[in-house]
C-alpha cells in the first residue's frame, strides 16, 4: 500500500477506530446493507438499537422480501426518513428476483438497487465483500476538503468531482473493509464537524488546511434554504374500547406508507369514513381539542392541532376505505406509526 494517507489513516484506526459495532460482528453483505441505509443521515448511537431489532426480526433479504410493508415500517417508527424503509423492502424483493436472495457484488447492480447510490454501493463492496469500494459520505467529505483544502459549497457538481477523484485517489485495493470503517471513524470521532481533533489527527502532518490554520472554514458550508412553517389539523375519533381511527397516507406523500389519524380538511366528514348503520342515540359522547404542539422535520415546521372525539359505540369502517382501521395502543400490531402520530397518541392518553 503505497498511499500514505490510507497508511495513516488505518494505523490509526488500528489504535483508535471503532470494533464493537453491531454490523461489525457477523459481518454479511446484508447486515452491512442494512446499517448503511439506516446510517444515512441518522448517528451511530441512534442507529443501534433499531438496527439490532431490524435483523432480528428480518435476519436474511428473504425474509425482509416476504414482510409487509407495515412490518418494515412499524420497526423503522422513530429512526425517520421513511422513504429508506420502503426502498430496502423494494430493494429485497428485486434481489430476491433477480439475485436469487444474495446481495449483488458489482456498483453497476448495487447502485440499480432503490434506495443504494454510489457511496453506499461502495461502501457495500468494501464493508461487504472487502472490495475497493469508494465511500464519500459526510464524514469522508469532511476529511478530505480539509485534507486538500477543497474550495466551494459540498453539494456543488465541481467540487463533488473533486472530491470523488480524491476518494478514489486514497481508497486502497487491499485491507478494503478495514479502510472503509476507518475513514469514515476519523470523520466521526476525530475530524468532527465542530471542535475537530486536529492535534491527534493521524493525516494532519499533510493536511492543507490544518497547515494554513484553515480548518474551521472547510468543508464550506452550503447555503440552507428556508424551512417551511406548515399548519396541520387532525381528527382524533376514539371509540367505547379505546381504539383510535388511523388511516394509510399515500405511499408518494411525506409519511409514504405510514399510518396517521384523518386530516381535518374543509371536506371531511366522519360520516365518510364509518358507518353509521344500526348505531341509535347521539354517536358522538363528548369532544375537545388538544394542547397545540409544534413538530419538526428536517426541512418542515408544522403547527399540529387536532379536535378530539370520542364515540359512543365502535362503529364500522366504510368496507370501501382499506386504507382506515382502528388502532388499539394498549394492544399495539405491527403497523408503521411515524413520530407525529406516536405523540398524538400520547396526547389522548394524557
Amino acid at each position: 500500500m503505497s498511499d500514505w494517507f490510507a497508511t495513516r489513516v488505518l494505523q490509526w484506526a488500528t489504535r483508535e477506530g471503532r470494533t464493537d459495532l453491531p454490523w461489525q460482528q457477523e459481518r454479511t453483505s446484508y447486515r452491512v446493507w442494512i446499517s448503511e441505509i439506516m446510517l444515512q443521515q441518522t448517528q451511530v448511537r441512534t442507529v443501534i438499537p433499531y438496527f439490532q431489532r431490524f435483523t432480528t426480526r428480518f435476519p436474511t433479504v428473504r425474509s425482509l422480501a416476504e414482510a409487509s410493508l407495515d412490518d418494515v415500517l412499524s420497526l423503522w417508527t422513530g429512526l425517520g426518513y421513511y422513504r429508506r424503509a420502503r426502498h430496502l423492502h423494494a430493494a429485497a424483493s428485486q434481489i430476491v428476483e433477480d439475485h436469487g436472495g444474495e446481495v449483488p457484488d458489482t456498483l453497476d447492480e448495487l447502485t440499480s438497487l432503490p434506495g443504494i447510490g454510489r457511496s453506499t454501493a461502495g461502501a457495500i463492496l468494501a464493508s461487504g465483500f472487502n472490495q475497493p469500494g469508494v465511500i464519500l459520505d459526510g464524514n469522508v467529505k469532511r476529511v478530505l476538503a480539509r485534507f486538500h483544502r477543497v474550495d466551494g459549497e459540498l453539494h456543488r457538481s465541481p467540487v463533488l468531482k473533486k472530491l470523488w477523484e480524491f476518494a478514489e485517489l486514497h481508497t486502497p485495493t487491499e485491507r478494503c473493509a478495514d479502510y472503509a470503517q476507518a475513514i469514515m471513524d476519523l470523520g466521526a470521532t476525530c475530524c468532527t464537524k465542530s471542535m475537530p481533533s486536529c492535534r491527534i489527527c493521524p493525516v494532519q502532518k499533510r493536511c492543507a488546511a490544518y497547515q494554513s490554520d484553515s480548518v474551521a472554514s472547510y468543508p464550506m458550508r452550503n447555503t440552507r434554504k428556508p424551512s417551511r412553517h406548515e399548519t396541520l389539523k387532525f381528527l382524533l375519533a376514539v371509540d367505547n374500547s379505546g381504539r383510535t381511527l388511523l388511516q394509510r397516507q399515500a405511499e408518494d406523500g411525506l409519511w409514504g406508507g405510514l399510518w396517521l389519524p384523518p386530516r381535518i380538511e374543509e371536506e371531511t366528514r366522519l360520516a365518510d369514513l364509518i358507518q353509521f348503520g344500526g348505531i341509535g342515540g347521539d354517536l358522538v359522547h363528548r369532544e375537545g381539542t388538544i394542547v397545540p404542539f409544534t413538530h419538526t422535520l428536517s426541512h418542515i415546521r408544522f403547527d399540529v392541532e387536532a379536535t378530539v372525539i370520542y364515540l359512543t359505540s365502535s362503529p364500522r369502517i366504510n368496507s370501501s376505505r382499506d386504507d382506515l382501521l382502528w388502532y388499539d395502543p394498549k394492544a399495539p400490531s405491527a403497523l408503521g406509526l411515524s413520530r407525529l402520530t406516536v405523540a398524538l397518541l400520547e396526547k389522548i392518553e394524557k
